[in-house]
């Protein structure tokens, strides 16, 4: 998003990205103001960076206003996004507690020379990010300056940073200090956080989820593709931040519901027609595909989850069953590849078929016979 435009567009105005996702719906606008009698504002910055300010002097504000609010030091420039009770909830959502003294407060509205000096800091922010970036090559930091983010004032600057392993930037702050002539803070930030700030189109042709709705991200494992009988693909599972996939997660619940149940697919299963072996499943439908041992024609066999625990039970007790299921219910399922043969769709000596030279020379004579004459 460009910032320069943020003030005017008023954080977007729910047209998606990451203005989107930290906009809040209020649905308790219609309420009188009880619970929130000092009037607690929440006010969000860039780079989804939100907090909440006392509105000390009694100011008439409501989501979209620009204001002026106490930093350390000087001050900042922010969106009002929440006011009113509903400032209380999305405090206990992020945990937020009431101390006296840290709650800072809301100085003004937003005037004219406060918003021209914020586009100056935000004007500088990209060239800022360029040469931090190679100060820290020339320092040999094994770190990457994600975004740097202005103060309203032009007095302070947040460097977001991404970092594996610890980094001793002590030096590198001294660096920037001297070089930019601004108080420096620098702020980590993870592999997906960077994603959600740049943005992208994900593989199911949406809007990647950190960048539109996620404002928490949540720890991701292999257990959730393995619960999900997804094929353990890096490729695949990774998405562009190149860490797993969040919505492996969305689903993993109600597999797991799914699966309490059902026996373990590592037991191969004894017939008086032979041993059969595990190949795939159908969570929701119960039923698990086998194969034969030995078969090499790739037919797989559906088995419903009840009767593969069953013939576990009778194979545990040493007994062979007669067969997977009954012959009526085999239905044997061949995996079968999609291939087209294109070789008829057009000859490769249509240019020399006889007939079709003849019947072009008697076009031609036909055109000649009936040329005008000039």
């Amino acid at each position: 998003m460009d910032d320069l435009n943020f003030v005017d567009r008023g954080c977007c105005n729910g047209r998606g990205g990451t203005c989107s996702k930290l906009n809040v719906y209020d649905w308790l606008d219609d309420v009188i103001n009880i619970a929130n009698p000092t009037d607690l504002v929440e006010v969000r910055f860039k780079n989804t960076r939100k907090d909440f300010f006392r509105n000390v002097n009694n100011l008439k504000l409501d989501p979209g206003d620009l204001v002026a609010v106490e930093a350390n030091p000087g001050h900042d420039i922010g969106i009002v996004t929440v006011t009113g009770d509903l400032v209380l909830e999305q405090m206990k959502k992020h945990k937020v507690t009431l101390i006296n003294g840290e709650i800072r407060k809301i100085y003004r509205k937003a005037k004219p020379a406060d918003i021209d000096k914020w586009k100056e800091a935000i004007a500088c922010e990209q060239q800022t990010m360029i040469r931090s970036r190679q100060i820290a090559n020339e320092l040999n930091l094994a770190m990457k300056i994600g975004d740097v983010e202005y103060q309203g004032d032009k007095t302070k600057a947040i460097f977001y940073y991404l970092a594996d392993d610890r980094v001793d930037f002590r030096q590198l702050i001294k660096v920037f200090a001297d070089t930019f002539r601004i108080r420096i803070e620098m702020k980590q930030i993870g592999a997906r956080q960077e994603a959600g700030r740049i943005g992208g189109i994900g593989p199911c042709g949406r809007e990647i989820c950190c960048a539109s709705w996620i404002t928490n991200f949540v720890s991701v494992n292999t257990n959730s593709a393995r619960y999900q009988d997804i094929s353990l693909n890096p490729q695949k599972l990774a998405g562009q931040c190149g860490k797993l996939k969040c919505c492996l997660n969305f689903e993993v619940d109600t597999y797991i519901d799914a699966q309490k149940d059902f026996p373990s697919s590592n037991v191969q299963l004894q017939t008086e027609n032979g041993t059969y072996q595990y190949f795939k499943a159908d969570i929701f439908k119960q039923i698990y595909l086998y194969s034969k041992v030995g078969d090499k024609t790739g037919n797989l066999i559906e088995v419903p989850v009840s009767r593969v625990k069953e013939i576990i039970r009778s194979n545990q007790k040493g007994q062979v069953v007669a067969r997977l299921i009954h012959e009526s219910e085999i239905k044997p399922v061949v995996e079968k590849l999609g291939f087209e043969d294109g070789s008829n769709h057009d000859s490769l000596t249509r240019f020399d078929d006889p007939k079709r030279s003849e019947n072009k020379k008697r076009g031609n004579n036909r055109r000649r016979k009936f040329k005008p004459k000039s």
